[in-house]
């Protein structure tokens, strides 16, 4: 299927013309048919050959401009139709304006009333804006509603434009903008929109925006058809279960779960306008959505825009701005950035304006990451934009492969400088570290351990450690001369009161025990490494099974030492506490 909307002045026969395609009546009101004006957004469809068109058909006058751009935003090609006999009008401009500042490119110029009058002057005039505008050269067709004059070749030229248009993403993910909300009795609320990409089922679960309610379709129209499931490009009427009416307005958006970002402050880069010149007061289209909007100019031609709702966006969205006071459109604009920082700081819109200034609106993750440095890996895709394969990830957060390496050095850095402050401290907290670094999750400090001098970085009980620390003056004279003192007696383990003679405090001797410089057996109780290896060839020359006692006189020490160490080689699985309370040593 594909999705077509007419364009054009009030009166000039789009309706009309609908109704000679399609043999339906596009006029939905009763009020509409006895004025023979529309006045909200009509529906009608047919046949081609092997393409099925449906029509979105607008009102052309000028108080129901708000209607018309609901009907042609989220619609990729357009039937722009003048009458001969009238020419160019208002609203044949305000339209153009629209779909210029919407990008629109495809579409079809149909000249109606063409037995009123000779088409020529209305053709060229039209042909003369058109070609001035994003629709380019398009092909006429001359027509009359009346007569039926020109069907054939209008037929004939809509099943080429069908040929010409792009070919949807039906895999995408899905955002329908709401443009009909009404109820039936068994059935319940029903939505209609045109569903411009993606794919919807029955059974599927969709959030409803605003609110972010999770809604079910019970079940699927489209053409008037039920169907099990319905492709982009279409026109589709959705039967929503369990949601009132009174939640569903045109503007709403069905979405698919966690695939959209939804945002209040939008930098955009307005489409042939100055920033300067435009109202400070808007209302923006996207859609069937109008929203109120503040513009803040940053450049001369990129602005910020603060919207009064927030609405769902992805980077590239082309969002139409008017000034509904002076009946106008004022602009278009593509969205560069849809989670833009603030602007806190003086000079911050200047430095802003220049770095949009390298932004095409086409979604780039590497260049998103690149500015953000550290990003939500949904979020980046809500965005439009999918993270580079190189980029590393933990815990749902991507980042910049040039952040990651200057945060791992800058890691380093820091447990160098902490290591000189506090040379006996177990190292630094994982958790000081990650605050220090501005890291929004622990689980990204893995990713600094993995990237070039970080590497050398130890971890363990909750902190980071750098190699050992040069151990401060009195401290390395005192472990010296413990060391001298068993390695004349490897067993006799100094009393409380012997360390801290020699200034061996509890912090000193914890640092020199992490660092491997002693063995601790107890509280207090320290050995010099190796001492219980030296303690098992001892005990291997003693009759077995040996008491305790025994193992203390062989081993020329107390109590105090000969208990822990014993524990210690049974624990290692090198002597064996018997029943009796005798030991032995194990066989090797």
């Amino acid at each position: 299927m594909h999705v077509l909307a007419t364009a054009g002045h009030v009166d000039h026969g789009k309706s009309t013309l609908l109704r000679l395609l399609t043999g339906m009546e596009p006029d939905r009101w009763s009020q509409e048919r006895e004025r023979g004006m529309t006045i909200d957004l009509g529906f009608a469809w047919t046949t081609i050959g092997e393409q099925t068109l449906a029509f979105v058909d607008v009102p052309g006058h000028e108080r129901f401009v708000p209607n018309m751009l609901a009907g042609i935003g989220p619609v990729p090609a357009v039937l722009f139709v003048v009458a001969a006999d009238e020419g160019w009008q208002p609203q044949s401009a305000e339209h153009l304006d629209a779909l210029h500042a919407l990008g629109v490119r495809h579409g079809l110029l149909v000249v109606t009333r063409c037995d009123l009058a000779d088409p020529s002057d209305a053709t060229e005039q039209a042909r003369r804006r058109l070609r001035e505008s994003a629709l380019g050269e398009l092909p006429a067709v001359h027509v009359s509603g009346r007569t039926g004059a020109g069907l054939a070749r209008l037929r004939c030229a809509l099943s080429e434009l069908a040929g010409r248009l792009p070919a949807p993403d039906s895999a995408a993910a899905v955002r329908l903008w709401i443009d009909r909300a009404f109820t039936i009795r068994g059935a319940g609320t029903v939505v209609t929109g045109t569903l411009a990409a993606g794919s919807l089922r029955t059974g599927d679960r969709l959030r409803l925006h605003p609110g972010g309610q999770e809604v079910a379709v019970r079940a699927l129209q489209s053409l008037g058809e039920p169907v099990d499931e319905a492709s982009a490009v279409a026109r589709v009427a959705v039967n929503l279960r369990g949601v009132p009416l009174e939640q569903v307005r045109r503007g709403h958006a069905l979405l698919t779960a966690g695939t959209w970002l939804s945002s209040d402050l939008l930098d955009v880069r307005l489409c042939d306008r100055v920033a300067a010149g435009l109202p400070r007061q808007l209302v923006l289209h996207l859609g069937s959505a109008a929203v109120a909007v503040r513009v803040r100019p940053l450049g001369e031609d990129t602005a910020r825009l603060s919207l009064r709702e927030p609405l769902p966006v992805r980077i590239g969205d082309r969002v139409l701005l008017r000034d509904p006071g002076a009946h106008h459109v004022a602009g278009g604009a593509v969205l560069l950035d849809v989670r833009p920082r603030p602007l806190r700081r003086r000079g911050a819109a200047r430095e802003r304006a220049r770095e949009l200034a390298g932004m095409d609106g086409v979604p780039d993750g590497a260049g998103e990451l690149r500015r953000r440095r550290v990003v939500r890996g949904a979020e980046l895709r809500a965005m439009g934009a999918e993270a580079p394969a190189s980029a590393p990830e933990a815990a749902g957060w991507v980042l910049d492969p040039a952040h990651r390496d200057e945060l791992a050095d800058r890691l380093v850095r820091l447990l160098d400088d902490h290591r000189e402050r506090q040379p006996l401290a177990d190292g630094l907290p994982a958790e000081a570290a990650r605050r220090e670094l501005a890291l929004p999750d622990a689980a990204l400090l893995d990713v600094l351990l993995r990237a070039g001098p970080a590497r050398e970085i130890r971890t363990g009980g909750g902190r980071l450690r750098l190699g050992a620390a040069p151990w401060p003056p009195e401290v390395a004279t005192a472990l010296e001369r413990l060391r001298g003192m068993l390695t004349d007696d490897p067993f006799a383990a100094p009393t409380a009161a012997e360390l801290a003679e020699l200034g061996l405090g509890a912090e000193p001797l914890a640092a020199a025990v992490r660092a491997g410089e002693l063995l601790r057996l107890a509280p207090g109780v320290v050995l010099l490494p190796g001492a219980e290896r030296r303690a098992l060839d001892v005990l291997r020359r003693l009759p077995e099974p040996f008491t305790l006692s025994a193992a203390r006189q062989a081993l020329g020490t107390s109590r105090r030492v000969a208990v822990p160490l014993l524990e210690l080689l049974a624990r290692e699985g090198r002597t064996e506490h018997l029943p009796d309370g005798t030991h032995r040593v194990r066989p090797d």
